[in-house]
């Protein structure tokens, strides 16, 4: 892992790195790592207010990687992850191609959305201490259980970054996490597992 890296939940007052990472080139279109947790009828363009929103709440909607940056004397952006209980996530619920949870399961059961890194400080473990973190801060908050949805590479093939924002079933397994079943869903024609992690009360 980079040494010096801090991983902190994404407040409203790191939201300018929250933009950093998810809409960089100020796209309207731009998904806001909303998918699954987007409230029915927000339109593309009230997505971005909706996530500061979500980010001056508890729990926050992710996790911000950073590290520091000497010539400015702070820290720049590297990474983001985006979390939520399977209760905050709507669209998850309703999903057809990813298993749904229990309701009396829903408010304990976190769901792993997206792991977007920077370029230049990609496969150096970032997504991984993120990864890590977000068991942490889950389990800080009520979770009994940690879910993703990543996909299976190709053997002896990378990932492409756009299938990749998922993670890898790899990536999931070094952190602790069980492969427990299969999915109808894909990421660039990717089959997606689901990968659980019990968390002891």
């Amino acid at each position: 892992m980079i040494s010096g890296l801090r991983v902190a939940p994404a407040g409203a007052d790191r939201f300018d790195d929250v933009v950093t990472m998810l809409n960089p080139r100020g796209r309207p279109q731009a998904c806001w790592c909303l998918h699954w947790r987007q409230p029915r009828g927000l339109p593309a363009d009230g997505r971005r207010d909706h996530l500061h929103d979500l980010t001056g709440r508890t729990p926050a909607p992710g996790l911000l990687a950073h590290l520091p940056d000497p010539g400015r004397g702070d820290e720049t952006v590297v990474g983001w992850v985006g979390l939520a209980p399977v209760s905050a996530s709507s669209s998850l619920q309703h999903s057809r191609v990813l298993p749904r949870v229990d309701p009396a399961e829903r408010p304990t059961t976190w769901a792993v959305m997206c792991f977007v890194v920077r370029p230049g400080y990609r496969r150096r473990g970032v997504a991984r201490a993120l990864l890590a973190a977000s068991v942490d801060y889950a389990r800080d908050h009520g979770a009994h259980a940690v879910q993703g949805f990543p996909v299976e590479p190709e053997q002896g093939r990378r990932v492409p970054v756009g299938a990749a924002f998922v993670g890898t079933v790899g990536l999931f397994e070094s952190v602790g996490f069980d492969r427990v079943g299969d999915t109808s869903a894909t990421s660039g024609r990717l089959p997606r597992w689901v990968m659980r992690r019990e968390l002891l009360p």
